[in-house]
């Protein structure tokens, strides 16, 4: 018999926090390292929600266990919020409130997913879709995209991958890593033909709220309102609040789909934190003006470091449209000597950069894309222009 189950000892651990793990751990002994890798934002919590959180751990209400779905207030809270930012229109039932982003990517793929049921998974993809997926007995079916087509999956490459065992697409935009974002035509072309194939979509829209430019953000069930019944919104407090520490996410789906979640949820976890649902109260019911200075500072950072990246030889990359990372083509300096060293993949690329420049970032073989790697701007701008200049100036 083994001791750790197939399942469980065939996922990878997240290549995301591992960087930040190794990146702190160097600091830690006295490094002075850059880390462009954790994906959330550098700014505190308003200090309206943290206020919020501070009331809540004074009302012993909040001690006890609470409905295993999300307190009633916060899914009704939610449902206004979606229908606010969104257009998207649904009851406070169709609301689980999850241990965040995460747990309702699992929740999503465990309520949908039997043994051998396929899932269109456009690359480049976080790192935690497809082990969720594997996880819930689903096959993950990447399609990959490039930066010659913004990295954008086509109606066209959905069709080539669909088979009679594909049952879900997963769909983000803004997108992690790639910072991409599909306008609404093409949004609402994916989501019809969804509709006309009978495939359900999972969409994530934890980044909604992070769009620059000229970009829009559009939801696929609102724009594709006969989806509704076959999709699932993922979204969360995290990136848009700065609340990547409380831990609260949400799904929002079809009636039955919410409570086999709910149901799944009873057992696996019960409740959210009583604490972080009242912080997360006060976040979505708020104010957006701390969400607009943070869009204003990445919109910042994301330009500086585009022109930056662009600037090394051998470097190419596309303006980020969305989140906050930039994923540019780092293919131009595989096999080059730097410093004495040549690296033959991105993956000994991240190695190389860490252990000589003492710079760290996620290598693209973490989301499906090698050749490329992920650049987090959530960071402040002077550590931002040092670690990208001490990049520029071991490859160069």
């Amino acid at each position: 018999m083994n001791r750790v189950s197939e399942r469980l000892a065939s996922i990878a651990p997240s290549a995301t926090l591992a960087v930040d793990a190794k990146a702190k751990a160097l600091k830690a002994a006295g490094e002075n390292v850059i880390g462009f890798g954790a994906g959330e934002p550098d700014f505190p919590t308003p200090a309206h929600i943290v206020e919020a959180a501070v009331e809540a751990c004074r009302d012993p209400k909040n001690h006890r266990y609470t409905p295993a779905g999300g307190l009633p207030e916060l899914k009704e809270a939610i449902a206004a919020k979606t229908k606010r930012d969104s257009g998207f229109e649904c009851e406070p039932s169709q609301v689980v409130v999850t241990n965040g982003g995460k747990h309702a990517v699992f929740s999503a793929f465990a309520a949908l997913c039997d043994p051998g049921d396929e899932v269109l998974l456009p690359a480049p993809y976080w790192t935690t879709y497809p082990e969720s997926i594997t996880l819930a007995g689903g096959v993950p079916v990447v399609i990959d995209t490039a930066d010659d087509t913004g990295f954008k999956v086509t109606v066209e490459q959905l069709d080539a991958a669909k088979t009679d065992r594909t049952k879900v697409l997963l769909f983000v935009s803004p997108d992690n890593p790639s910072g991409a974002i599909y306008d609404p035509a093409e949004v609402k072309a994916i989501g019809e033909w969804a509709v006309e194939n009978g495939i359900w979509v999972v969409t994530d829209e934890i980044y909604e709220h992070l769009v620059y430019g000229d970009n829009e953000f559009a939801s696929m069930p609102t724009l594709v309102p006969e989806l509704a019944d076959t999709c699932l919104i993922l979204n969360g407090v995290a990136k848009t609040y700065a609340m990547t520490g409380w831990r609260v996410g949400w799904l929002i789906g079809p009636a039955d789909v919410a409570k086999a979640c709910t149901n799944f949820q009873s057992h696996a976890t019960s409740n959210v934190a009583n604490v972080a649902q009242r912080a997360a109260l006060a976040a979505v019911s708020g104010p957006l003006d701390d969400v607009v200075m943070m869009r204003e500072a990445f919109t910042r950072r994301g330009t500086t470091m585009h022109g930056m990246l662009n600037d090394i030889d051998g470097v190419s990359c596309i303006e980020p449209q969305g989140a906050f990372y930039c994923f540019p083509n780092l293919t131009g300096l595989l096999g080059r000597d730097i410093n004495g060293q040549s690296a033959s993949s991105t993956l000994e690329l991240a190695d190389l950069v860490l252990e000589q420049a003492k710079v760290a970032f996620v290598p693209g073989e973490a989301f499906g894309a090698p050749g490329y790697a992920r650049f987090s701007f959530a960071l402040g701008d002077d550590d931002m222009a040092e670690g990208i200049r001490r990049f520029a100036e071991l490859v160069g």
